[in-house]
Parts: structure tokens; C-alpha cells; sequence
């Protein structure tokens, strides 16, 4: 028998769906199996929770525990069975797979509160309908369970950082050998989490899911800031002392940027919308920060700087 839902969350039975959740996400990250793979109680541990939240986020199932009606695996506590739909419980095996060895299978987890994937299809969770015993079916009906789902399968998928602020398609391979393309959901970040249903290990009461963990590479030369991109940009010392137009690479391809006359190394320039996907569907922006960059051994700079001297005090906020 599982443990009370709202003590596994550490919640009271008057939580609001924002404080489970919050207590959710706290623990899922806390007891993850990726993050704990020593550590064999902490994947209990995940499962647990994960089945708590599972009931305590859906209001019908959350109403009928607090009614005494199901228990906290979700099945009916009548002794007569039933087939109200809750009969499957939370079945679903789990298995790992993946492109660089995934996490532990999932018994109709959904991740989606913690992670903001993409979840398909009826059915993800695993919830088994119930048969027509019990209740409907009369007093001496014997409780009906769903036939067991397969298993789900985990993937990781690799994703250049330009393509995640560009939310472009992603092709991946499962297991079954057919290729697909994803779409990346707004806001995608490195360790979201995506559930492709049915898209698992065949079974009896029909295939699992495919759960995919995306990881945002590191670019050669963007730096992720949040929902911003931070680029260096070298300039020349003409360019920054008399202004330019200049090329500027952004995730979406080269724009010319405006350099203002009389830039200093260290200015910091806005392209506005030109960052990372944000979960609204718009985009943060991209901060570019100039870097003059002088020629080495150049005559003809040093002979017109000859007997030249800036006389400002530049170091003097410094305190030296």
C-alpha cells in the first residue's frame, strides 16, 4: 500500500495545486535517478513521489482520495471492486535506452509540471480502465485491471545551442529503427524532458512512451545568459573610433550591427528578440560586448600616433 500522497510530498491536505507542485519539482530534481545513480533508495524515493504527485495533480483523482473513494495507488477502496476507471492503477513498466545510457523507465510518470515537455497522446500516464464489474456491473462483480503497458524507453538527444534558441526540428532515431522529427517546445532548455506517446516498448495493454532528455551543446562562441545570448566581438580601432556598420552573427544568421563612434572595448549593444526561446514563445535577446583589437607591429599606426598622448585621467574612479 503507498504511503499518503500528501505526506510522500510533504504537503498539507488543504495544499494548493501551486505548492504541490512546487514541492513536486523540489523533490523530483532532489531524488532524479540521473543525479543519483549510487544511490538506489533515492529512485524508490523518485517513484514515490512522482505517484503522489501523479494523483494529488488531478483534481477528479485528488477529490475521490480525500473522499475516501480510491487509495493512493488510485484504485477503489470499495471491497465489492469496480470497474469506475482506476482499475489499472499506475502500470507501466519502464525500461532505459538511449543515446548516452538515459534515465530509469518511469511507471506513467509525467513530467511535464517539472521539466515543460511535450507530452502525446491518451493514455501517457498509464491509467488502466476499469472493466464492467463492480459497481456498474453488479455487487459480486471481482475488481478489473488493464493489461500492463510496455515499457518506456529513454532517449538522450543532443541539440546545438543555435537550433534551441531557433526551436528548429530535430531528427532522432528510436528503437524501432523509424526516424522522426521533433519539435522543440518553447522555452527548451538543457535537461527538458519530452514524451512521445506510444512510442515505447510494445506490450498487453498497449506500447509505452519514449521519454527524451534534451541537452543543449555549448557553442563556439555564444554564451547562454538565461533567455539571453552574450557574443565578443572584435572590432578594429577605425571602426571604433570613427563608428561602422559591421557583421554581427546571431542564432538566426550575420546582421549588421551599428557601431557607434567613439566605442570603447567593453560596450555592451542590444539586437533585441535575437536570444533564447522563452516558454510565452517570444525570445530574450543578445548582448554583444566590443573588444578593440589592435594591430601588432603596424609602422605606419605608430607613426601616426607619434608624439600623440591622451591626457584623461581614465583609471581614476579607481581610486590610483
Amino acid at each position: 500500500m503507498a504511503a499518503d500522497p500528501y505526506t510522500t510530498l510533504g504537503v498539507s491536505r488543504g495544499a494548493s495545486e501551486k505548492e504541490i507542485k512546487s514541492a513536486y519539482r523540489k523533490l523530483a530534481k532532489e531524488l532524479h535517478p540521473d543525479t543519483n545513480k549510487d544511490n538506489p533508495k533515492a529512485a524508490e524515493r523518485f517513484s514515490d513521489v512522482t505517484r503522489a504527485y501523479d494523483l494529488l495533480s488531478d483534481k477528479a483523482k485528488r477529490a475521490q482520495f480525500d473522499r475516501g473513494e480510491i487509495d493512493a495507488e488510485g484504485n477503489p477502496t470499495s471491497p465489492f471492486g469496480g470497474g469506475g476507471g482506476f482499475g489499472g492503477g499506475f502500470g507501466g513498466g519502464g525500461g532505459q535506452r538511449g543515446f548516452s545510457g538515459g534515465f530509469g523507465g518511469n511507471e506513467g510518470i509525467d513530467l511535464e509540471d517539472l521539466f515543460g515537455g511535450i507530452f502525446g497522446g491518451a493514455g501517457a500516464r498509464g491509467h488502466g480502465a476499469g472493466g464492467p464489474g463492480g459497481f456498474g456491473g453488479g455487487m459480486g462483480g471481482g475488481r478489473s485491471r488493464a493489461a500492463p503497458r510496455g515499457a518506456n524507453v529513454s532517449y538522450r538527444l543532443s541539440v546545438p545551442l543555435t537550433d534551441a534558441a531557433e526551436r528548429k526540428d530535430q531528427r532522432i532515431t528510436l528503437s524501432d529503427g523509424k526516424s522522426i522529427d521533433l519539435k522543440l517546445p518553447a522555452g527548451v532548455e538543457d535537461g527538458t524532458q519530452m514524451r512521445l506517446g506510444g512510442k515505447g516498448e510494445p506490450g498487453p495493454g498497449g506500447p509505452g512512451d519514449a521519454l527524451i532528455t534534451i541537452q543543449i551543446q555549448p557553442h563556439a562562441f555564444f554564451k547562454q545568459d538565461g533567455d539571453d545570448l552574450r557574443l565578443d566581438l572584435p572590432i578594429t580601432l577605425d571602426e571604433a573610433m570613427n563608428g561602422a556598420k559591421v557583421k554581427a552573427p546571431t542564432a538566426s544568421g550575420a546582421v549588421m550591427l551599428s557601431v557607434p563612434a567613439g566605442s570603447s572595448s567593453g560596450k555592451v549593444l542590444r539586437l533585441k528578440g535575437r536570444g533564447m526561446s522563452r516558454k510565452d514563445g517570444s525570445r530574450g535577446d543578445q548582448y554583444i560586448t566590443l573588444e578593440i583589437v589592435l594591430p601588432e607591429d603596424d609602422a605606419d599606426l605608430a607613426q601616426r600616433l607619434e608624439g600623440w598622448k591622451d591626457s584623461r585621467d581614465v583609471r581614476g574612479k579607481l581610486g590610483v
